[in-house]
């Protein structure tokens, strides 16, 4: 297992306290069965558990596009890059926001599907990154109905920390089972101040190590970043996850 504490994180959280008329860091509402983001019947922003979205990135898309596309995914990544499979593979991007560390797999090789199950974020995607052969789905943990077969390389980035307790566990299943044998699954956590304006836990790494570990995963990697987006009150844990061979 390799441990690292170097770099910064520029994962998908977003946008700071004062921008766009106050909104603070972001998540997600529209997908999978749920009401849309602009309709009056839409669920509270703090939870809208079945579609697994809140309505701030459905609102924020825009200015949410900004900041993810600021920083590359090679920058974002630096510390685990040596783990990623070879190319060509098969890869999964899990809340792939607007398409960055996607199209950058893409870039790189891999046959890539991309789930996100913000509508307003994957027609963002679709724009910026129009030039790469990525499928762009909706859906959401824990259930990620879109997706069958199996992937060499899962990444899972900033996304885990917007899961309950008890969804917890059923989502790191389901990635096992969408897992290959060998395949990783490469997950990042935010730690920081919880924002108000979205649903959002403060899950250690430890805890996570724990629940793969339940699950049939192993740890091959632990490590620790800042924030890319210059956020000092908010830092990162990363984990490297491999399923073992059959």
């Amino acid at each position: 297992m390799t441990r690292s504490s170097n770099g910064r994180s520029g994962d998908r959280d977003g946008v700071r306290s004062g921008d766009r008329g106050g909104i603070r860091n972001g998540e997600r509402d529209d997908g999978q069965g749920g009401v849309r983001a602009d309709d009056p019947r839409a669920p509270d922003p703090q939870e809208d558990a079945v579609s697994g979205v809140q309505r701030f990135y459905a609102r924020s898309a825009a200015v949410l596009a900004e900041r993810y596309e600021s920083v590359s995914f090679e920058t974002v990544h630096r510390d685990v890059l040596h783990l990623l499979p070879g190319a060509p593979a098969r890869a999964a991007d899990i809340g792939a926001g607007t398409g960055r560390d996607a199209a950058a797999l893409a870039r790189r090789g891999y046959d890539v599907v991309a789930v996100e199950p913000v509508r307003e974020l994957r027609q963002v995607a679709r724009r910026l990154h129009d030039d790469v052969p990525v499928a762009w789905l909706p859906g959401a943990l824990p259930a990620l109905t879109p997706l069958t077969g199996s992937f060499d390389l899962i990444l899972l980035s900033a996304v885990w920390m917007h899961l309950d307790e008890a969804e917890r566990e059923p989502a790191m299943r389901r990635l096992h089972d969408l897992l290959a044998p060998s395949g990783r699954l490469f997950v990042s956590l935010r730690h920081g101040p919880l924002p108000e304006d979205r649903r959002m836990f403060d899950v250690s790494a430890e805890e996570t190590a724990a629940t793969a570990g339940r699950c049939g995963l192993r740890v091959i990697h632990t490590g620790a970043n800042g924030d890319e987006l210059g956020r000092d009150e908010v830092h990162w844990s990363r984990l490297v996850l491999e399923k073992g061979r059959i």
